[in-house]
C-alpha cells in the first residue's frame, strides 16, 4: 500500500490512490540539492504543474515531459516511478 509520507500516490480521477504508482521525484530533488522552482524552470514547465506531478495528482504524465525531467535529474524513469501492488489479504 501507498504511503503518502514516504512517497506521493498516482490518483485516479475521483482523488482515490488506487492505482498503485508511486512518484519518488520528492527524493530526486532532495538527493539533487534541487528546488520544484530549478526543475520547472529548466524544464519549462510551471512550478503548479511539477508540483501536481511530485504530489502524485497528475492524472498522466507526457513521455516528453518524463524525458525532460530524467535528462535534468540525471535518472532513469525507473528511478521517479515505482510499481507497488496491493497486497491481497
Amino acid at each position: 500500500m501507498c504511503s503518502l509520507k514516504e512517497h506521493a500516490c498516482a490518483k485516479t480521477s475521483k482523488g482515490r490512490s488506487n492505482v498503485p504508482i508511486t512518484i519518488k521525484l520528492d527524493d530526486l530533488l532532495h538527493d539533487r540539492r534541487m528546488t520544484m522552482t530549478d526543475l520547472a524552470e529548466r524544464i519549462g514547465l510551471t512550478l503548479a504543474n511539477v508540483s501536481i506531478i511530485k504530489t502524485g495528482k497528475a492524472k498522466a504524465i507526457r513521455f516528453s515531459t518524463l524525458e525532460a525531467i530524467c535528462k535534468e535529474l540525471n535518472c532513469q524513469p525507473g528511478d521517479i516511478l515505482r510499481y507497488e501492488p496491493k497486497q491481497e489479504q
